[in-house]
Order: structure tokens, then C-alpha cells, then sequence
């Protein structure tokens, strides 16, 4: 009797088990949902228009993406000052002239990431943040063609390029400019109105 109803229990505790593992699982891939290739495929899509919340993950992937810049940055200086990369001083100093424009690049990338997640529709915000991604994909993919600072950089020349534009230009940028666009239409029908009422 004991060991049918201790039985029972050990079922439900199994049942329950399998439904946490498996909630755990659906919200694992939830997350992966939101990845580079998820936001490459929307960007790919005609007249595709995210939603709210898509705009919401991809500031945050956008977010995740400058952290690990911040860091591959960090690790380049800390490289170049520190002797582990031999150039000669005339090339350090180019290079480390650009580290130091990336920097800037970063620090604006994030104080506008920050903006936006509190003002999604700033357009100014947003173009910032565009120009940052930009000029931060020009430099690094620069340091990729250096066999001597490659190695510090990999993919993420690549990635961010990618992050930049197509996904960030065409499913945030844009869709944004289009919409400020459209606010200040019937403004500018407005305007002759009022020249006519007074003429």
C-alpha cells in the first residue's frame, strides 16, 4: 500500500521533472531565437517590420555585441603597450591612434545604446549608434588584415559589420527614419494652410 502510493509520488515528482526541464529548454531556444541569423533572415525580408519586443532583443544582442568589443579593444591596447605585439614605433603609434578612435566609438555606442533603450524612437540616438557600429567595423576589419592583430580579433570584425548593417540599418535605423518621416508630413501640409489664411 505504502510503496503504491510512494510509487505515485515518485511519478509526479518525474512529471513535474520533465515539464521544468522542458520549460527550461523552450526558454533557452527562446533565447536563441534572437540571434545574428534570426535578425539576418528578418533583415532579408521585404518590408519587414519588427516588433516591439524584437527591437527591445536586438538592443540588447546590439548591447552584448559592444561588450565583447570593449573587451577584443582592451586586450589589443593592453597587447600593444605591453609589448606582446611588436611594430615598429611609427606603426604602433598609427594603430594605437586608431584604438583610441574606437574607444570613443565604444564609449558613444553604449551612452546611445543607454538612450535608446529608455527612448526607442530617438532618431538622433539611433543614427549615432549606427555611425559608431560603422566606424568601429572599418577599424576592426582593418585590424584583421594585420597577421600581428588579427589573432585578437577574429569574428568579430565580421559579426559586427554584419550587426551594423544589414540588421541594426534596416530593422531599427530605417524603419525609425521612415516613421519620423511620416510624423512631420502633416506638418509640412500645415504650413502653406496657415501662409494661405493670412495672404
Amino acid at each position: 500500500m505504502f510503496d503504491r502510493y510512494g510509487g505515485k509520488a515518485m511519478r509526479r515528482r518525474k512529471i513535474v521533472g520533465w515539464i521544468i526541464l522542458f520549460l527550461g529548454l523552450a526558454s533557452l531556444g527562446h533565447t536563441e531565437d534572437f540571434s545574428l541569423q534570426y535578425f539576418l533572415a528578418k533583415a532579408s525580408t521585404k518590408e519587414y517590420e519588427p516588433s516591439k519586443k524584437e527591437k527591445v532583443e536586438l538592443l540588447d544582442r546590439m548591447n552584448e555585441m559592444l561588450e565583447k568589443t570593449q573587451q577584443v579593444h582592451k586586450n589589443l591596447v593592453q597587447a600593444i603597450q605591453g609589448g606582446e605585439i611588436t611594430m615598429e614605433y611609427q606603426e604602433g603609434r598609427f594603430w594605437m591612434a586608431k584604438l583610441e578612435e574606437d574607444r570613443g566609438s565604444i564609449e558613444t555606442g553604449i551612452q546611445q545604446l543607454k538612450l535608446l533603450k529608455e527612448k526607442p524612437n530617438h532618431l538622433a540616438g539611433s543614427i549615432k549608434l549606427y555611425k559608431s557600429l560603422r566606424d568601429l567595423s572599418v577599424n576592426f576589419n582593418a585590424y584583421n588584415n594585420m597577421p600581428l592583430l588579427s589573432a585578437y580579433v577574429g569574428d568579430l570584425a565580421p559579426e559586427m559589420e554584419l550587426w551594423a548593417d544589414p540588421v541594426f540599418y534596416k530593422l531599427y535605423l530605417l524603419p525609425l527614419a521612415v516613421l519620423k518621416d511620416k510624423e512631420t508630413e502633416p506638418g509640412k501640409e500645415k504650413k502653406p494652410i496657415t501662409k494661405d489664411k493670412k495672404l
